[in-house]
């Protein structure tokens, strides 16, 4: 089963990640954390008409480790998943390596506090990697939820401040990377010959300036 999973991870084609509208996030104590806000996305699903699941082949990979990961148990080979409490950022990591050429898939998660204090906006974000370089797979994509403190429940939020697309209209793809420490986004640019550039989207307490 695990190795289906990552043979569908690996898949060169890029389709962007669905999305529930709204969420709730069950947690104790007086806020959530990043488990919380994970836990809540992961397990978030419909069912099919045969009543399974329907997360997608990379979301159901990264829940099945999550869950490990809470029951206190060992990863598998290749695999990390490392949780940020203090800083609001988790990332999870599957390395492997055939004939020299290693792939590493990443799902990384973080959360904002907004400037209203009412209001906190939590990320999910998929990329894949071949000996280092960008290599589109077909669940990579960057996705939002806007969590509301009073209700406890987020929301599905489309574009805080910028398009989070995969693709630049000269061909290149485009990466983002989530903060674990400060508050912006790294956007990363690759391009076919080789070359890549990057920018910062700054964070105002609401939204990303570009």
């Amino acid at each position: 089963m695990r190795r289906t999973t990552f043979a569908f991870i690996f898949a060169c084609c890029t389709l962007a990640l669905v999305a529930q509208d709204v969420i709730k996030v069950n947690f104790k104590g007086s806020k959530p954390t990043i488990s919380d806000f994970a836990w809540a996305y992961l397990s978030d699903y419909e069912y099919d008409e045969n009543g399974d699941d329907c997360l997608d082949e990379a979301r159901a990979g990264v829940k099945q480790a999550w869950s490990i990961y809470r029951k206190g148990g060992a990863l598998g080979e290749g695999e990390k998943l490392n949780v940020d409490s203090k800083n609001g950022y988790a990332i999870y990591e599957h390395r492997s390596e055939y004939e020299s050429v290693e792939n590493v898939f990443q799902a990384e998660m973080c959360y904002w506090n907004e400037s209203d204090g009412k209001h906190k906006l939590f990320a999910y974000n998929v990329k894949c990697f071949t000996n280092g370089r960008y290599s589109p797979g077909q669940f990579d994509g960057l996705l939002f939820y806007r969590y509301n403190n009073a209700t406890k429940k987020m929301t599905y939020y489309e574009m805080p401040g910028f398009d989070a697309s995969l693709r630049t209209e000269d061909d290149a793809y485009i990466t983002y990377s989530l903060p674990r420490t400060g508050k912006d986004i790294v956007v990363t640019y690759w391009y076919d010959n080789g070359t890549k550039r990057q920018k910062t989207l700054k964070w105002n307490g609401r939204r990303f300036n570009r």
